[in-house]
């Protein structure tokens, strides 16, 4: 019954909400039980939070554990099965008039358990995404860089073959090379060896005469 909201606005404004009434104006709630010890008591004229009285009892009763007038107020269902032997079941808190049912300490966790995965599992999803879509620029640029390497490559072998096919039309446009002339009648060429001494003595300098490089002026006379 953590869902439901009980407020009796006539009874506000007919009685003061303190610690002396608070257990009239609770037992109008549906969170009420009516065979708790406390109604044993109210049917007896006594004070339904009596705690010498409902010490000597065991059952189901209502214990008002926290109060701060006129606010906030505090009550707590438990079992007892001896004067000192308590076990606490459900917790209820009247907040200006308004009264609630507390959830339990293991809803609370859930729900707060819920909450946190339910926030990091957004937080994935959105680094997910984000991952994604720079991972998918990353690869359109890569696809781009790659297509437009292709796309060069391809330029440079027509630019290549273009050329070899422009020097082969200029070759086929060129006259065939002539023959070297017929060699006189008569005429032996020499052999690979005496060329080539003849060209060296023909490269090879002629000897200095002392007496005529000293000129004219140096002269000597007989």
């Amino acid at each position: 019954m953590t869902g439901i909201c009980f407020r009796d606005q006539l009874w506000l404004n007919t009685y003061p909400l303190d610690r002396n009434l608070v257990f009239d104006y609770f037992a109008l709630s549906p969170f009420y039980d009516w065979t708790c010890n406390n109604e044993q008591l109210r049917s007896r004229s006594i004070h339904p939070l009596d705690t010498s009285e409902l010490s000597k009892m065991t059952g189901s009763e209502y214990m008002l554990s926290e109060v701060m007038e006129p606010h906030l107020f505090v009550i707590r269902k438990q079992k007892r099965d001896g004067p000192e032997k308590v076990t606490p079941m459900l917790t209820y808190y009247i907040l200006d008039g308004s009264i609630y049912q507390a959830p339990q300490l293991c809803n609370v966790f859930a729900g707060r358990l819920g909450r946190g995965l339910y926030h990091i599992s957004k937080a994935f999803s959105f680094a997910s995404s984000k991952l994604e879509k720079t991972g998918y620029v990353a690869s359109e640029n890569e696809r781009s860089a790659s297509e437009s390497k292709a796309a060069k490559e391809t330029i440079d072998f027509k630019e290549l073959k273009r050329v070899d096919h422009i020097l082969a039309s200029l070759q086929r446009k060129l006259p065939p090379v002539p023959p070297p002339p017929p060699f006189p009648e008569g005429y032996v060429p020499p052999s690979t060896t005496e060329a080539s001494e003849n060209q060296q003595a023909k490269t090879q300098l002629p000897p200095v005469d002392p007496i005529i490089d000293q000129g004219p002026s140096k002269r000597m006379k007989v």
